[in-house]
């Protein structure tokens, strides 16, 4: 890495929009990482929410992502480049929020891919290392959920066949197309709804502290809107749902990355009133969008129980760890 000379002073961050989600994908892609952050959509989904913003440096070589706090703190993700030169652009973060910014590095959610060559090159000598246990992805195996088969998914077959039976000539699965927004729109209106009248439910997020989920699912929703209204889009994502009666009643979001050959599933609603329709959208989103993905990221649980009894019921294969790395005995210059 000593050939690369990177000038701090010229990093840029700029807001992430619909059309970078395009140009950056491949950059993604650059190095190990099977989190649900190795692609640009689940970023892009949260952009308003997280204040999202992004930086290439050199050429291309490396991706900066940086989010800012309600507070107005910021903070970071591990660089996107080629593994070997990790600890470099690692470093330039490192430099550009202790020079620049004035600040300690402070990175949320570093993929375990970055933090163990990290750990190995030494670059985390000076930060404090804790594991976020509920922001942990589930990695399952892409056969196992397309087919459930086994004894283990027969709770899963036995929903997915009332489904089927319920209403049997009556549904269909399709790839949603921008002419479907209004359509889409309107399914997740209600939906919301449906968790407003339930009430907000408690979550943990990326700072380790409590959340209130429903905002979380303003930004989110505000995200889908802008991904569904953007036909450039539809080229580099996949969007599918499940039509009742030619209705609407379950939909599903998700991106890929071609290294990991990782399906992510970045967003499934459904109408939960239905038996088994969570099950059918679950395996007709893979087999008719990713047929060939050997590993499905279904992101994380934020810490809901729920929700971490209904990812457990699937059998994840493994799990993508997640942590924080906080940067020690930061003396700020003139201090």
């Amino acid at each position: 890495m000593s050939e690369i000379t990177t000038d701090i002073r010229k990093i840029t961050f700029q807001d992430m929009e619909a059309e970078d989600m395009i140009s950056l994908s491949a950059m993604f892609h650059m190095r190990p990482n099977k989190s649900c952050d190795s692609a640009p959509l689940c970023n892009y989904l949260y952009k308003e929410y997280y204040n999202v913003r992004f930086a290439v440096l050199d050429e291309g070589r490396a991706l900066l992502l940086q989010f800012v706090g309600p507070e107005g703190e910021a903070y970071g993700f591990p660089p996107h480049c080629r593994e070997e030169d990790l600890t470099h652009y690692f470093k330039v973060q490192e430099r550009y929020y202790n020079e620049v910014l004035g600040i300690p590095l402070l990175i949320y959610s570093a993929d375990e891919e970055a933090v163990t060559h990290l750990r190995a090159e030494g670059a985390l000598d000076n930060y404090e290392v804790t594991e976020a246990d509920d922001l942990k992805d589930y990695l399952y195996d892409g056969d196992a959920l397309r087919t459930l088969a086994g004894r283990k998914y027969s709770k899963k077959r036995n929903h997915l066949h009332k489904f089927e039976e319920a209403y049997s000539g009556r549904w269909e699965y399709r790839r949603i197309t921008p002419e479907d927004k209004d359509e889409v729109t309107s399914f997740l209106k209600a939906w919301m709804h449906e968790k407003e009248e339930k009430g907000a439910m408690v979550g943990i997020n990326e700072n380790q502290e409590t959340f209130d989920s429903m905002e979380e699912l303003e930004g989110e929703y505000r995200g889908i809107y802008k991904i569904i209204t953007n036909p450039a889009l539809f080229d580099y994502i996949r969007v599918g749902g499940i039509f009742i009666d030619g209705k609407l009643k379950a939909f599903s979001l998700g991106d890929y990355n071609p290294c990991e050959e990782m399906a992510i599933i970045d967003v499934e609603k459904a109408d939960a009133e239905i038996v088994g329709l969570y099950q059918a959208i679950n395996q007709q989103f893979l087999l008719h969008e990713y047929p060939d993905a050997k590993i499905v990221n279904r992101e994380d649980d934020v810490g809901m129980e729920g929700l971490r009894q209904s990812k457990l019921s699937y059998y994840p294969i493994g799990f993508e760890r997640k942590y924080t790395l906080r940067q020690k005995n930061f003396k700020a210059s003139g201090s």
